[in-house]
């Protein structure tokens, strides 16, 4: 009896899981196809174009360690593409809100200086649960 009770709250955990699973991977698409076609442009900066010497580099790991170091911030933040060419700093990528875009664009600031950061980090556009 105890097995036959053990198998079916298995089962029932199981197949809610199941059915609850492709509902949450479709709430958001993933379809990146726009930033990728912008991004294969010659006149945007990709993370393969990051700056090779010690200070780009020095620069780079920098806001890295600041931004990541921040635990209030987003996965997404933390994810940001820190692009350092020539001590000028590019940031890219999506972040939860505006008030991290701040924050991640202070952090870097703090680091370079204003006038030295180009950002283009992006709202991510809120999640809908269904």
């Amino acid at each position: 009896m105890m097995k036959r009770t053990l198998f079916f709250m298995v089962f029932f955990v199981a197949a809610a899981f199941l059915v609850n699973v492709p509902r949450a991977c479709l709430a958001q698409s993933a379809d990146n196809t726009g930033i990728n076609k912008r991004d294969q442009s010659q006149k945007e900066l990709t993370a393969g174009q990051q700056g090779e010497t010690k200070n780009d580099r020095d620069i780079t790991q920098k806001i890295r360690r600041a931004i990541v170091t921040d635990k209030s911030l987003s996965t997404n933040a933390h994810n940001v593409k820190i692009i350092t060419v020539g001590g000028m700093v590019t940031l890219k990528g999506p972040v939860r809100s505006e008030e991290e875009k701040k924050a991640v664009e202070e952090k870097a600031a703090s680091i370079v200086g204003n006038a030295n950061i180009k950002s283009e980090i992006g709202i991510a556009p809120k999640k809908t649960g269904k």
